[in-house]
């Protein structure tokens, strides 16, 4: 065990334990749900009519996580019925998008991992031939969102957030023994390098192509302040998406991004006590937090840690649990009359009254990163991505 983790063991095993003996009592009653986030204390079911929507997979993996920590069969019971629920997504090639990758390899490829389901095996293979089909073969990248076919719409844009569905193709590759679908998957990365992260480490989060070369003609705001700030999550993403790559494939490039993303994150978290702001470029006041951003980006930082070792290792793990600690002290509730486990997260940069809606509530993949994070601290080499 290093110092950093010795000296932090029980912090990680109480926050564990309080996390445990909270979803044990939520993941029974929210059982027929897919939680995105809570009001009042209660689960919002993100089911019907929009099983599609990009964050259905988090209630999965996080289901996944915690019966592999405790082997408490209520999670995986749970588990299962939200991949039943999951399905729904399957019936329409149409709606399908590229956050399949969030969707699919939390659910299907987990449980394949986990209990050696052939059927859900098949059903993840599906949805990463979608994601696959997505590419762009001329300009070289993944296209995000349906719709918007006129020239320059959204058949030629690119988000950072598509770098955490690539593990998806990755995985698809080891599985079937064919190298096509990781190609895609660095294809991508690489536009990602180039396109979205920039010298400083912030991230562009929205990037429009030429979809015949693929050069980069334009960047929008997205889910940040502008086109040229910060989004928070959106350097997690990179943090993350970029490590997730490396892991997959050893070609350096990919954790020199990470890096480059991690130390950006760092330096700008630093100044408000590891509590991340929504946008590190956005105006000072008035102060918007998104607690996901901080959960997602430790994830990324844990991973960073165990690939450089020695004591570069150990201080991106402990830059990790001054996230992890702050979120606890600050962020989190594990409270029974709360569904929700780590309140203050935000969608994106509020700009105008109607989306303040989403400011400062609950998010379903903070929960999950937060116990991510904390299983990967337990020592569980489990990596769901």
């Amino acid at each position: 065990m290093s110092g950093i983790m010795e000296a932090n063991a029980q912090w990680v095993n109480d926050t564990w334990e309080k996390v445990d003996r909270k979803l044990r009592k939520v993941c029974i009653r929210s059982r027929d749900k897919l939680p995105y986030t809570s009001v009042n204390g209660v689960h919002i079911n993100k089911k019907d009519p929009v099983a599609y929507w990009w964050t259905n997979g988090f209630w999965c993996g996080m289901m996944w996580l915690m019966y592999l920590g405790t082997n408490h069969e209520e999670y995986k019971t749970t588990a299962l019925r939200s991949e039943e629920l999951l399905d729904k997504t399957l019936e329409n090639f149409k709606k399908l998008h590229h956050d399949v990758g969030f969707i699919w390899k939390l659910s299907g490829v987990a449980n394949y991992r986990i209990t050696g389901n052939k059927a859900s095996c098949n059903k993840a293979l599906y949805t990463a031939s979608t994601l696959f089909s997505r590419f762009n073969i001329d300009g070289g990248y993944i296209r995000a969102w349906n719709g918007g076919n006129e020239e320059g719409g959204n058949r030629a844009r690119t988000i950072i957030d598509t770098m955490m569905n690539l593990s998806l193709l990755y995985w698809a590759s080891e599985e079937i023994g064919d190298d096509r679908f990781a190609k895609v998957a660095k294809k991508h990365a690489d536009m990602a390098l180039r396109d979205h992260i920039r010298p400083d480490g912030s991230v562009n989060h929205i990037v429009g192509h030429d979809e015949k070369t693929g050069q980069m003609l334009l960047s929008y705001a997205g889910q940040g302040y502008s086109e040229t700030s910060s989004w928070s999550r959106g350097v997690s993403w990179a943090i993350y998406g970029m490590a997730l790559s490396y892991i997959h494939t050893k070609e350096k490039r990919y954790l020199d991004g990470a890096i480059l993303a991690a130390d950006h994150f760092i330096k700008e978290s630093k100044k408000t006590g590891y509590l991340p702001v929504v946008d590190f470029y956005a105006p000072q006041e008035p102060v918007y937090y998104d607690s996901t951003a901080g959960m997602c980006a430790a994830c990324g930082l844990i991973e960073i840690a165990k690939l450089l070792g020695g004591d570069r290792g150990e201080y991106y793990l402990a830059e990790a649990l001054k996230l992890l600690k702050a979120a606890d002290e600050h962020f989190c509730n594990y409270s029974d009359d709360e569904d929700a486990l780590v309140l203050m997260g935000t969608e994106k940069y509020p700009q105008n009254e109607q989306e303040l809606t989403g400011v400062h509530i609950p998010i379903i993949y903070g929960d999950f990163f937060f116990v991510e994070a904390l299983s990967k601290l337990k020592g569980n080499d489990f990596l769901i991505w």
